[in-house]
């Protein structure tokens, strides 16, 4: 890799490391954020619906804005934006004002990981095309792997403030890099398709409200979640059907969905976010609640899956142009499927090297996938329609993602309330192993501490089996990747669809 290229993916390394970590990482102070705002879990939520909803709207305007102001001065104002609006969310007094602010830095956030990824695609040339897509999947991948264990360090020792501070120091250090070394591109005079923006919007913040709002509405019991559902059915429904009749430049090119490559990586990618961010809610919640580990002990435990992604990236970038890409997306989904199989198997009494092996191995799965599969996804893309494909592909991983973290928690909680009936009715006196039991904690059937002690470990136990379930659902969601793999075409750059074709 030359000094160029180098220099180039720094600058996007660290746009992409600053908006990915900054997801995760928020999360865990929530609940300081909750008590020093005056806020309730219900409202407090609204600090990531926010930012999820006003990114999710922006992410496929990519394309537009790079086609406008030229990817040079577009990325800059985004990462100016984003660290700009994080100072704000960091200063913020009441719950009105942070959740205007994270609506800001959403905005202004959104195209940092597209963008970053159309400049590695259009940098590097074809043969090196796998590389470029392991040194920017670092970012990706690792950011929110990392997130709980510096958000927790932050939140301990500093201040949750912090967790939006620590965003000013790396967006001067890309801001200026950006200047300095990202090419420009051609600006064009392209119109707003304002009709598909609206149903884009109106699509996206309804999915978005009903993924974020669902579990806790009880879904479509809920005349609200309804509502947003069905406007988010009629708003994706006009928005292909306009983007496919529409004569003048639609917000989206319809040739990008027509690439048999791209709309399964991106079907694949939806998956591999469930995936991801649905084991992720898991292992925290495991550890903290019910195995008591501290906030920074928790993202310590965490910590070795993101460098086993690491690790598995770098392999992966060696390897892809002597390979199939599909061979190493089959590997990286089995490899992922037997170490979140040995998550089903967890106990309240198995040690931290149970916990942790299972990540290792997890970790290694994702990063043999996520390199192939965004190296195919644009391998028989012209290169004119990258910014654009970019933001649907990053639009639909954040999607999966949010589909991924409401059915895990929809499966967590109903399963364990399933489990606290069920193991509770086994809780009479004429079960043999109830005496033995409480005579091991010096307790009989009679005593007033019994039901006490008896309550707790039903709630402890019953939970766990929820755990498990959601451990299990991860598991299958992620081995249903598997058949998309087989109708991928390995990366073939043909002369109609030239990967060097002149920006348009």
């Amino acid at each position: 890799m030359n000094i160029q290229r180098f220099l180039i993916s720094v600058a996007v390394m660290a746009a992409t490391v600053m908006q990915v970590l900054d997801i995760t990482i928020v999360n865990v102070a929530l609940p300081h954020m909750q008590g020093e705002l005056s806020a309730t879990p219900d409202q407090i939520s609204w600090v990531l619906t926010s930012y999820m909803v006003s990114s999710g709207i922006f992410m496929p305007l990519t394309g537009y804005f790079t086609h406008r102001l030229g990817q040079k001065k577009f990325l800059f104002f985004s990462i100016v934006g984003f660290s700009v609006t994080s100072i704000l969310c960091g200063l913020s007094t009441s719950l009105s004002e942070i959740v205007a602010f994270r609506l800001l830095q959403g905005i202004s956030g959104a195209a940092l990981v597209p963008l970053s990824q159309s400049i590695m695609v259009a940098t590097f040339p074809p043969e090196e095309r796998g590389k470029a897509m392991a040194i920017w999947g670092m970012g990706v991948m690792v950011g929110p792997i990392l997130g709980p264990t510096l958000g927790g360090w932050l939140t301990e020792y500093m201040s949750w403030r912090w967790t939006f501070f620590i965003n000013l120091p790396v967006g001067i250090i890309s801001a200026l890099l950006v200047l300095r070394y990202i090419p420009d591109t051609e600006r064009s005079q392209r119109n707003m398709d304002w009709m598909g923006l609206v149903l884009m919007a109106l699509g996206v913040a309804g999915l978005q409200f009903v993924l974020d709002r669902g579990a806790q509405d009880d879904w479509f019991s809920s005349t609200t979640i309804q509502f947003a559902a069905y406007l988010s059915f009629i708003g994706f429904i006009g928005f292909f059907y306009h983007t496919r009749s529409y004569k003048g430049h639609a917000l989206f090119s319809p040739e990008i969905f027509t690439d048999r490559n791209f709309v399964t990586a991106s079907l694949l990618m939806a998956f591999l976010g469930l995936g991801l961010f649905g084991s992720m809610l898991l292992q925290p919640l495991m550890l903290e609640g019910l195995m008591d580990y501290p906030t920074l002990t928790t993202g310590l435990t965490l910590a070795p899956r993101g460098l086993a992604s690491m690790f598995s990236m770098m392999l992966v970038g060696r390897l892809i142009n002597r390979i199939d890409p599909r061979l190493l997306i089959i590997a990286g989904i089995a490899i992922f499927c037997i170490g979140s199989y040995q998550t089903t198997q967890y106990s309240l009494v198995m040690g931290i090297g149970w916990v942790i092996f299972p990540m290792i191995l997890q970790g290694m799965g994702l990063g043999m996938v996520f390199i192939p599969l965004s190296t195919l996804a644009f391998s028989t893309l012209p290169q004119r329609y990258s910014a654009e494909a970019a933001g649907m592909y990053s639009l639909l991983r954040t999607i999966g993602s949010g589909i991924g973290v409401s059915l895990v928690v929809t499966v967590l909680t109903r399963h364990a309330q399933v489990a606290w009936h069920n193991v509770g009715g086994q809780l009479q006196p004429f079960n043999p192993a109830l005496a033995p039991y409480l005579n091991h904690l010096n307790l009989t059937e009679q005593a007033p501490q019994a039901a006490g002690v008896l309550a707790k470990e039903l709630a402890r136990q019953s939970q766990m089996i929820g755990f498990l379930d959601a451990y299990i659902f991860v598991t299958v969601a992620f081995a249903a990747m598997l058949p998309l793999v087989f109708i991928m075409k390995n990366q073939q750059h043909s002369p109609q669809t030239p990967l060097t074709a002149p920006a348009d």
